[in-house]
């Protein structure tokens, strides 16, 4: 007789019910990672600039400050995260489907948003891109 060509791991997990559906809990002493988990803010900012901009663009608001007042927000913060919208393909393919860690604040992303598509995901990601 060899070795077994299996492992067994036992992680202690809680199952307790939640709005009547099971929901696992992890261990009491587990903590996350802070440093690769990315910032759920990302992703509904993303979410919420690009419902912006199809409203936009289907006439329902004329101007950003109209927009602004119909969901009762600043003018400068909707103009700021309405930016997001334009990022580059694959700056958002790679935030919204991969959910890669950025390397900069949101805040950050909506400034990198006005550069050219080629030199974004150097700024969001912090790493240089291959061309070609």
């Amino acid at each position: 007789m060899g070795t077994p060509d299996t492992i067994q791991v036992f992680v202690p997990l809680k199952i307790r019910k939640k709005n009547g559906r099971p929901k696992i809990l992890p261990p009491a002493d587990y903590l996350p990672s802070e440093d690769q988990t990315q910032d759920p803010h990302i992703l509904r900012a993303i979410g919420r600039a690009w419902g912006w901009r199809r409203r936009m663009e289907a006439g329902e608001f004329g101007t950003v400050l109209d927009l602004a007042i119909a969901v009762n927000l600043a003018e400068r913060h909707v103009s700021r995260q309405l930016r997001l919208a334009y990022l580059a393909p694959d700056v958002l393919k790679r935030l919204v489907y991969k959910r890669e860690v950025t390397a900069v604040t949101l805040m950050e992303i909506t400034e990198c948003a006005a550069l050219p598509w080629r030199d974004q995901a150097e700024v969001v990601f912090g790493e240089a891109v291959q061309v070609g």
